[in-house]
């Protein structure tokens, strides 16, 4: 195995388009086990770490970009206000030794349907920077996922930065799991408001061949939402609503039974995630808006 050391990105762009091959490693949280368990033996590492500019973020009016490289931690400490589904996800990944290593480069790059920071992604609508010699590219997140553990990128490129929209409303995350800590996900959800257009999106993790979102799910409510008049007049959502949301985004998932949990109990428990999320986000507009349940009922 051969050890390819770039000092800077366009170092690494070239490395990458010479050994269309080569594993790109930063955090290495993915690829290392599998390398110590060897069930992956790659003839070439791409290591990223000496590259500053994939540890830096910025924070714009109306989106925020994270470098592939900058760890969970902190994300967790610095954009829980612009980015706080993403946030909320960070918190779950593995332990505080791995939050301050892995990034969500690795975790696009990966494209693991368990991945943590995907269901987020997705509720958030997210893009993928990514770049090569050739030029620079942005991929929205729903077409970036391909497969199991597929993704959209070419040979010759490496995930630059993530491109998500600063939240104008609440956003919600959850994952079950076997313990609260160093576990990977059996399901995950995610849920954001997004008032500005009025409209909700959803991420689903662990829970089908790739990261997906609730289509049907989001068409409901949004219709549900709209034609109740729910953005302008902060009324409570209904239990009938939550109900069928949850059995919507219960019904976009293709599990399968594994070690981690069977099929039956994924699809139950995303259904239990969804519909508890929406009841959290939408009480934490109304608060946010100057409603009370009181007065808005």
């Amino acid at each position: 195995m051969d050890f390819l050391r770039p000092a800077s990105w366009e170092e690494a762009l070239a490395a990458k388009a010479e050994y269309p091959t080569a594993v790109p490693i930063a955090g290495g949280t993915d690829i290392m086990v599998e390398i110590n368990f060897d069930h992956r033996r790659p003839e070439y590492l791409l290591d990223l770490n000496r590259i500053a500019l994939l540890r830096e973020w910025e924070v714009g009016e109306e989106v925020t970009r994270v470098g592939a490289s900058v760890p969970y931690t902190h994300i967790m400490e610095n954009l829980r206000e612009t980015l706080p589904g993403l946030a909320l996800a960070s918190h779950t990944v593995a332990s505080p030794q791995i939050r301050n290593r892995g990034g969500v480069g690795g975790n696009l790059g990966c494209a693991s349907p368990a991945g943590d920071s995907h269901p987020a992604l997705l509720a958030a609508g997210a893009e993928v920077e990514v770049e090569s010699v050739r030029g620079t590219r942005m991929i929205p997140i729903d077409e970036f996922y391909t497969g199991v553990k597929r993704n959209a990128l070419a040979a010759d490129e490496l995930i630059k930065a993530v491109h998500v929209k600063n939240a104008t409303g609440p956003q919600q995350y959850s994952k079950v799991g076997t313990r609260n800590a160093m576990v990977i996900a059996v399901c995950a959800f995610g849920l954001a408001l997004h008032p500005e257009t009025r409209t909700v999106r959803t991420g689903i993790g662990s829970a089908a061949p790739t990261p997906i979102r609730a289509k049907a799910a989001e068409e409901f409510l949004n219709a549900a939402l709209e034609e109740g008049g729910f953005w302008d007049n902060g009324k409570v959502i209904t239990p009938s609503i939550a109900k069928q949301f949850g059995e919507l985004a219960s019904g976009a998932c293709n599990p399968i039974d594994d070690v981690r949990g069977t099929a039956k109990y994924r699809r139950h428990a995303v259904g239990i995630m969804a519909r508890r999320q929406l009841v959290w986000t939408w009480e934490q507009y109304r608060g946010t808006n100057g409603r009370t349940l009181e007065g808005a009922a």
